[in-house]
């Protein structure tokens, strides 16, 4: 990564829980397989994007390999880009277990990866891009496009909220609530931080970043639990 003007991002910043720290990695990936099919959501991407055994995709913000495992076993290479060294190394190592040798391994983000290689044909981010700052978002998403070939794809999830607030305090309180039932109080407390401190933004406004970006979107699927999916082709 190249040094950046003082006056840049700090994308390697966290907000609440230090997933620098191992033991909150391993229990990131405890957590989320309690609501998460990691297979099954893998694969539907996979399909929806049209991915296959000649492809590279880049798993920006793979975490601790939800997508970048699967998609291994699928494409020809994978990008697992994370700005946490320790989410990257806990990924490296169930690569490893799992005999997977075409995964690429890099420490970064939206705003500091450098694709150095041929311009991949597929991008996957999964609630990510909600850590940067709405400008920061678009430069980030820009480039996410200079990173693909002509006509690759994008498929982003992340938390949106919708532009009608009405009712907001029940929604959030609701949302919060879900996941101390379904996960655990501690993962509430991290839904809590996430509207508090972080940077969803709204659908409208999301919209209008993905068209900017250079990107034509083919779906916007909007989801109960502020959940929104977009999948994009590069213009």
């Amino acid at each position: 990564m190249t040094t950046k003007p003082n006056w840049f991002y700090d994308e390697m910043k966290h907000s609440g829980v230090d997933y620098n720290d191992l033991a909150q990695v391993q229990a990131y990936d405890e957590k989320h397989q309690k609501f998460r099919d990691y297979e099954k959501a893998s694969q539907a991407i996979i399909r929806r994007l049209g991915l296959g055994t000649g492809d590279t995709v880049i798993d920006m913000g793979a975490g601790t390999g939800a997508f970048s495992l699967c998609a291994a076993r699928a494409c020809k290479t994978v990008y697992a880009v994370d700005v946490s060294r320790a989410m990257v190394d806990y990924t490296r190592q169930k690569a490893e277990r799992a005999g997977l040798k075409n995964i690429v391994f890099c420490q970064g983000g939206f705003l500091t990866y450098e694709h150095a290689a041929e311009p991949a044909d597929a991008l996957v981010s999964t609630a990510v891009l909600h850590h940067l700052p709405d400008f920061w978002k678009l430069v980030g998403l820009r480039r996410a496009n200079e990173m693909l070939k002509p006509g690759g794809r994008l498929y982003l999830f992340d938390v949106v909220f919708p532009a009608d607030i009405a009712g907001y305090e029940a929604r959030f309180d609701a949302w919060v609530s879900s996941f101390a039932r379904d996960v655990d109080p501690d993962f509430a407390v991290e839904a809590e931080i996430h509207i508090r401190d972080e940077h969803s933004t709204y659908d409208w406004v999301m919209e209008g970043l993905l068209e900017r970006a250079g990107f034509h979107t083919d779906s916007a699927e909007y989801a109960g639990g502020f959940g929104a999916t977009y999948v994009c082709t590069k213009r």
